[in-house]
């Protein structure tokens, strides 16, 4: 009979239990490159007033009001604490809350509802990580009819299309690679594209930027238009960029976006980095010259 060392024992027993012991670092570890690719989900802090991470509390201005970002620690009266796996996955990709409330698609569940349920699951494991903060969520500030809420059912029944990412055949793997990553998790579109009189996107306009972007900051044309967006640009262009802030010229990137890869993007790898770049770089041209406002 074979002589069973300790050495054995103790190489089986971790077998056995490494799916106990091992998932959850592993899963924050998972959670934490999605949120990256999120773009470090830079609303839900307050960095101005020098809030708590992911405390919520920051005020994004749209053309109907303020809304403020909520707390998504887990401090489970003021946060995410208390919700379950099947809570977060349904308020991430239908816009609706545990207690029936539903969100305001200044949320960008319109494209996270692209995400897969693992990926949603991985980043519920890394905000629970986070230390817990005790903060209350503050009311919004918008003009009726759009502060009402139960007005969104008719909103995402004429502009929500909620349904997981599908991969295109006749692309490559690093162009699906990409594209899932920029519209399901960094959602591009839902910061780069005008949005018509009750807040829906002009989907004939998409990625071609907006003088409302992001707390009323305008955000760049980024389709490969040479004289108004990036047609000049490379992935290697667009990859230095995502990594450093920096743009061909050497201008530096201001406002959200600048958050947005200090917190997110300059954190993924290259080769995801490029994957998002030849997307954008396949989307289809479309020339808009835009304006800051009082120009």
């Amino acid at each position: 009979m074979r002589h069973i060392r300790l050495w054995d024992i103790a190489v089986l027993l971790g077998l056995l239990l490494a799916p106990a012991w091992g998932q959850e670092p592993f899963a924050v570890k998972r959670g934490e490159y999605i949120f990256r690719a999120t773009g470090g989900c830079s609303c839900h802090t307050d960095v101005k007033r020098k809030g708590a991470f992911m405390a919520g509390g920051r005020p994004v201005s749209t053309p109907f009001g303020k809304i403020y970002s909520t707390n998504i620690t887990p401090d489970p009266e003021t946060g995410i604490g208390n919700w379950s796996d099947e809570a977060f996955i349904n308020a991430m990709t239908q816009g609706v809350g545990p207690d029936g409330t539903r969100y305001f698609p200044a949320f960008p569940y319109t494209s996270f509802t692209r995400m897969t349920r693992q990926d949603l699951l991985d980043l519920k494991v890394y905000l629970f990580s986070l230390p817990p903060v005790v903060q209350e969520n503050k009311p919004v500030e918008i003009m009726p009819p759009f502060r009402w809420r139960f007005t969104m059912a008719v909103w995402n029944w004429l502009f929500f299309r909620p349904g997981p990412f599908q991969p295109d055949p006749n692309q490559s793997a690093e162009w699906n690679r990409g594209a899932y990553l920029a519209t399901a998790m960094g959602h591009c579109v839902e910061c780069h594209t005008p949005r018509n009189l009750a807040g829906g996107l002009n989907r004939s306009m998409a990625h071609a930027g907006t003088a409302d972007g992001p707390e009323g900051e305008l955000s760049a044309n980024i389709t490969p238009d040479e004289d108004t967006g990036i047609g000049s640009w490379s992935v290697e262009d667009i990859v230095w960029l995502l990594q450093t802030g920096f743009d061909p010229d050497g201008d530096d990137v201001q406002g959200v976006m600048s958050e947005v890869i200090e917190n997110g993007y300059k954190h993924l790898t290259e080769a995801d980095l490029r994957a998002i770049a030849v997307y954008i770089l396949s989307l289809q041209p479309i020339s808009n010259k835009l304006e800051t406002k009082g120009e």
